[in-house]
Formats: structure tokens, C-alpha cells, sequence
């Protein structure tokens, strides 16, 4: 017997969540229009849950995302990556975890033959219950829908005793309920404050790093646990043009000289870009950029002291991306975030590498005009126009867990505004966070090294001589949230954030006891 039930949408607004979902426990689930219903919506939004932990787990995820698309399931967002112990059966490797939102025409019983279609066609086998398996694809819920039947039941029956399910499905909302459909979900928690007061019961947040949960991004060959400690990312500028070492690196020779000292100083990646993007900087061509850009980028990769750290192409070019990635980069750190190439996000898709998007308005040419500088609230307005960015580049298939975001200090900013990015980075968290938890909780760049306001606060004229102040920053920075800092001066930097990490440690120890 097939029961399907559709929570029919209050036509009521309120103000709050809380508000919101206690209206809903009323209105929709103890309310006598519920009734057994054929879907004829023409789309859905569903939730659907990754699981592996069998093979390459990533690639496995990858595979499941390309035929989920190519069937019918058109996935709109993704939650961040999760390195988990197994539950229920523990002799088996970890699992790697996530979950997507999406759309599809298909009903409830047909979508889970499709996924079912694709776990068996990716090697899923009978097996042991909650045993090891290369694919596990859940549907956690459907539309505004309860389904009861023989072989399904939605929402998921085990959603609300497995931490692994309920932080990526968190990551999927945003502290505001962005449609009707979300609202009747949090309605299925039975809780006042919705699946938000849920996982909060369950533990929130303080569960990520403890109870053998970790948030992830994958990098390189392996996954990266950001929460750990500061990064280092080391400038390599092979231009003759930058606003700080324009010139001093353009031969080989000595880029991998410079490339050296800032590993052996602490660097942990190294970001080499071959296009200057001071303000007023001209644009110089793609097959340009690539010929300043690609012999030092393959000298830097064939060095032994770069075994082990990373290396970050800046650059706007989905061709020089495309080209530095088939080279040896490991990310594609783009000061546009899409906007300077429109072919930049497919591509960095398919290259299936982390992707650092920058708030910045208009160009280097123009970035610093008066119609770009205007702000009512900076923080706010740049947390809404990164995740407009984040959200372009999830649906040209680039997943919220390979997206790095920086605030771009220093771009389409004044002296003000950089200073209200730097004491203001949980703020800007805080509003992305009104629409994706994911995003919110995505590694943060932070890149003040020796900028202009810093010469205009200080007095100091010669970029070099701004390092004691991009200290400043960095500290500010650190302790407000970033995971990456970007600087010239590695050295001095790099101690910097090595005190910080140790006050944030140390907080974090005091607040357990």
C-alpha cells in the first residue's frame, strides 16, 4: 500500500523561523485537509544523501552527481564533504558524506529506482546491512510530500539519529527559510525552531571535529581538514607589473629561488599569478599570461621542497586554469569568482579542483570607480554578492565543498571598507549563512599582504615597508575566522598566525573545561 502525503502550504508570511515552523506543526500536520495525493507538480525539490566508503570514495561521489544530473535529478546545491566513522557496523573503513538539493519530474518511487539503478551500476551489491559500499544514495525528502510504502518512506526514517545525515542536510539550509517547501521540512522535525533547534539538540556545530565527524575539502590526492590550523599561501607574482615585486621574478631562476624561500619560511601553497590585477592594471591576453605563466609553474612543481604543499594558479582565464591544472596547480584562485571569463566555472568544474571566488566589482581597470566603491552595509553586501557567485558556480557543477571564498580586500574597496571586512569576518559568515550554512562554513581567504590602505594608514609609500602592518591583519584575520592568509612575507606572517592558532586553541581548551 502506497500513502503519499502533501503538507498543503499555509498562505500565511512570518517573520521568524520559529514562528514559521510552530504555525506549520499546527497548520500542516495535525490539519484535517491532509489527504492521500498524486504528485502533479511538474518539478520537486528533493534532498537526496551521499555515502562511500568503497574505492575512490570522491571519484564514486563524482560519478553518482554526473548520472544523477544525466537522469533527471538537476542538482541545485551542494552541502559541504564530511569524513566519517562508520556507524552501526564499525569494522569498516570511513565514509565520506554529503548531501545535495535538486529538482526532478520524477515521483517519489521513481527516483528511487533511478538511484537505486545507480548505485547497482556503480558496484553496489547486497552485502551487510550499513556495510561497506561504494555508493549509498538516500532520499531524505521529497517536495512537501510524506511518503509510506513497502519500499520507501520519506523523510527518512533514520534522519534524526545519524549526526552524518543532519550536517550536511543542514548545510542545505540557511537560518532563513528560502521557499515553502524548506519550511515544510523544518515542520517535520515537530520542533518550534524546525530542523534548525533539532540539530542543536543533537549536539550542532560542537559535533564537527569530534565524535569521529570532520568537514573536508578534497585537495590535491587527499582531504583537507582546514579547521586544524592557519595556511600559509605564499605570493609569487611573475609579472613586471605588480604593485609590490613587479620584476623581481619574472625569470625562472629566480621565481624558483623565491618559490624555495617561502617553503623553507612556512609556506604551505604557493599561488603564482602572471597577471597583474593592481587597480588601473591593463589586461594582458590569455596565450600572454600563459607564456609569463607556465615555465616557472613547471620548474616550481619539479622542485623537491614542493612535495607535500600546494601550488594555486591566479588567474581570471579559463584557458591559463585549464593549462596550469594539466601542469601541476592544485586550485584555481580567480579574483572574478566567473564574472572576467564566462566559460571559467564549466571549466573549473570539469577539472574537479578546489576554486577560490573573490568578491570583486567590475574589473582591475575599473574596480576602484565610484559606482563600484558604493556600499550601505560592505559586509553584508559582499556575503550576497560571494554566494550569488558560489551559487553560479554550483550550478555549472562545481560542488560547494571545492569552493574557497575571499572577501577581496583591497578590491572595489576603500580604506573603510577593508577595515570593516577585517574586524567584520563572523559578520560576513553570519548573512551567507542566512541563505547556505555550506557556504557559510566554506574556507576563507583573507589577502591584506602590504595593500594600499595599509600605506595610507601607516604612511608607508613603499609597498615593502607595509609588513609590520599586514601582521596586524593577519592576526585580525586569524582570530576572526580565516583558514588561509595570502602574503609576501612568509616568514614573519607565518609566526603570526602560528600565535593566533595557539590563542584559538588554547580558547577552545578553556571553553571545554
Amino acid at each position: 500500500m502506497n500513502i503519499l502525503k502533501q503538507l498543503v502550504p499555509t498562505k500565511h508570511r512570518f517573520s521568524g523561523l520559529t514562528k514559521h515552523c510552530r504555525a506549520l506543526r499546527s497548520s500542516y500536520l495535525h490539519s484535517s485537509t491532509d489527504a492521500s495525493v498524486e504528485v502533479h507538480s511538474p518539478e520537486q525539490e528533493v534532498v537526496i544523501a551521499l555515502g562511500s566508503n568503497v574505492g575512490d570514495r570522491l571519484d564514486n561521489f563524482n560519478n553518482a552527481l554526473e548520472l544523477m544530473n544525466k537522469l533527471g535529478i538537476t542538482i541545485t546545491r551542494h552541502a559541504c564533504l564530511y569524513e566519517t566513522a562508520p556507524a552501526y557496523v564499525t569494522d569498516q573503513p570511513n565514509f565520506l558524506n554529503s548531501a545535495v538539493r535538486a529538482v526532478t519530474k520524477l515521483g517519489p518511487h521513481e527516483l528511487l529506482g533511478v538511484l537505486k539503478q545507480i548505485e547497482k551500476d556503480m558496484g553496489r551489491s547486497g552485502g551487510i546491512r550499513y556495510g561497506p559500499r561504494p555508493i549509498d544514495l538516500d532520499i531524505l525528502f521529497y517536495g512537501k510530500f510524506k511518503v509510506h510504502s513497502e519500499i520507501l518512506t520519506i523523510p527518512h526514517e533514520r534522519i534524526w539519529e545519524r549526526p552524518f545525515v543532519m550536517a550536511p542536510l543542514m548545510d542545505l539550509l540557511g537560518s532563513s527559510a528560502d521557499c515553502d517547501t524548506v519550511t515544510c521540512w523544518h515542520s517535520f522535525s515537530l520542533l518550534s525552531g524546525g530542523l534548525l533547534e533539532f540539530w542543536e539538540k543533537m549536539g550542532g556545530e560542537s559535533l564537527i571535529g569530534k565524535e569521529g565527524m570532520k568537514r573536508v575539502l578534497p585537495i590535491k590526492s587527499g582531504l583537507w581538514d582546514w579547521s586544524q590550523r592557519t595556511s600559509v599561501m605564499g605570493i609569487l607574482n611573475v609579472t613586471p607589473d605588480s604593485f609590490s615585486d613587479g620584476g623581481k621574478f619574472v625569470s625562472v631562476e629566480a621565481a624558483v629561488t623565491q618559490a624555495r624561500l617561502m617553503i623553507s619560511e612556512g609556506a604551505d601553497m604557493i599561488d603564482i599569478g602572471a597577471q597583474s590585477t593592481r587597480p588601473m592594471a591593463s589586461r594582458i591576453s590569455a596565450e600572454e599570461e600563459l607564456d609569463r605563466l607556465m615555465p616557472v609553474l613547471e620548474a616550481v612543481a619539479g622542485m623537491p621542497e614542493a612535495e607535500g604543499k600546494l601550488i594555486s594558479v591566479d588567474t581570471f582565464y579559463s584557458e591559463v586554469a585549464s593549462e596550469a591544472v594539466s601542469k601541476g596547480a592544485h586550485l584555481v584562485n580567480d579574483i572574478s569568482a566567473g564574472q572576467l571569463d564566462s566559460n571559467m566555472l564549466r571549466v573549473v568544474a570539469g577539472l574537479k579542483v578546489p576554486y577560490i571566488a573573490m568578491h570583486m566589482r567590475g574589473e582591475p581597470h575599473t574596480m576602484q570607480n565610484s559606482e563600484n566603491l558604493q556600499y550601505d552595509d560592505v559586509c553584508k553586501q559582499i556575503a550576497s554578492e560571494i554566494y550569488s557567485r558560489v551559487k553560479d558556480a554550483e550550478l555549472s557543477g562545481i560542488p560547494a565543498w571545492r569552493v574557497i571564498i575571499d572577501p577581496g580586500i583591497g578590491f572595489s574597496k576603500k580604506t573603510e571598507h577593508n577595515l570593516d571586512i577585517l574586524v567584520g569576518l563572523p559578520n560576513i559568515r553570519a548573512e551567507i549563512a542566512r541563505k547556505s550554512f555550506g557556504v557559510s562554513h566554506a574556507p576563507m581567504l583573507i589577502g591584506p599582504s602590504r595593500k594600499k590602505f595599509l600605506g595610507h594608514i601607516c604612511s608607508r609609500i613603499a609597498a615593502d615597508e607595509r609588513d609590520p602592518a599586514t601582521i596586524a591583519c593577519v592576526t585580525a584575520s586569524v582570530l576572526g575566522g580565516a583558514n588561509i592568509v595570502r602574503v609576501h612575507n612568509v616568514r614573519d606572517n607565518a609566526d603570526s598566525v602560528k600565535v593566533c592558532d595557539a590563542m584559538l586553541k588554547q580558547r577552545s581548551t578553556k571553553n571545554l573545561s
